[in-house]
């Protein structure tokens, strides 16, 4: 399901009570850009810390609407700019309920958060609401997305659309590797603010990395003749004994495997 969602302006009698809310006769520097954002008349900018450090996190009203390093913050303010057409201002703290979401979030909670996703096209956005069914701590391949939003061949657009992802950490494209298993770059620091975030979820970037160049690509049960993409959560329980690896779909199927049914690994693909 989409989380995207318009932002609706709130009504005169909602912003002269909110004033009235503050209760001192001089107003806090913070008020103007919160009344904006809450109107969907600006969008406001506040830092939030990650395991990548500072970040600053856009939004507008409840929705969040882009993420980029605290380092970058010129650029990305020019572009919101731009991409919005209205005034951007800085604030100094998150609201609670945005940070406590984006918490929630990047430690695996499967909370819902709404996102302002306006302007891209329908296939990026497909791409990116994909994005958000891949389980912490598991990676999916770009082919996969690719097949999952019903585009097959369209693997390097949906490479294009990850790159071009507006809020990456809470549209986690830090968890989609190339289709050869190798974990490829990433656009909020690169590579290795990639193997920081898989780390963090509890994914070893080194074993993946690994497995893409003894050319792994599936990892199979001998015991459920199953098989499955190396991070799936069945595949972690299989122990060493029982491990048996595949280079191919086609290889598995020949060797009497079928597919799991959660991570559903993606079919047509050689060594």
């Amino acid at each position: 399901m989409m989380e995207t969602q318009h932002a609706t302006a709130p009504s005169a009698r909602q912003l002269v009570d909110a004033l009235r809310e503050i209760g001192t006769n001089q107003a806090p520097a913070s008020l103007l850009p919160a009344v904006m954002s809450a109107a969907g008349l600006g969008i406001a900018c506040a830092p939030y810390h990650s395991v990548l450090g500072a970040v600053l996190v856009a939004y507008r009203g409840s929705q969040i609407c882009g993420l980029r390093l605290a380092s970058q913050a010129t650029e990305f303010e020019r572009e919101l700019a731009e991409r919005y057409g209205v005034p951007i201002y800085r604030l100094g703290v998150l609201p609670a309920n945005l940070a406590r979401a984006v918490r929630r979030r990047l430690g695996g909670e499967r909370t819902p958060i709404q996102t302002d996703l306006s302007g891209l096209t329908p296939f990026e956005q497909a791409v990116l609401a994909k994005t958000q069914e891949i389980p912490y701590g598991e990676v999916r391949p770009y082919a996969w997305i690719a097949r999952e939003i019903g585009a097959p061949r369209a693997v390097r657009a949906v490479g294009s659309a990850l790159a071009n992802n507006p809020i990456p950490l809470v549209i986690p494209c830090h968890r989609v590797v190339r289709s050869d298993g190798r974990l490829g770059n990433y656009s909020l620091g690169g590579g290795e603010a990639k193997r920081t975030m898989l780390r963090a979820e509890g994914s070893d970037p080194d074993e993946l990395e690994k497995l893409a160049r003894d050319g792994v690509r599936y990892v199979g049960s001998d015991t459920t003749r199953i098989f499955c993409f190396p991070t799936c959560r069945h595949a972690r329980r299989v122990t060493e004994r029982h491990r048996v690896s595949f280079k191919s779909d086609a290889e598995a199927a020949a060797s009497g495997y079928r597919p799991c049914r959660v991570c559903r690994p993606v079919t047509g693909l050689t060594a």
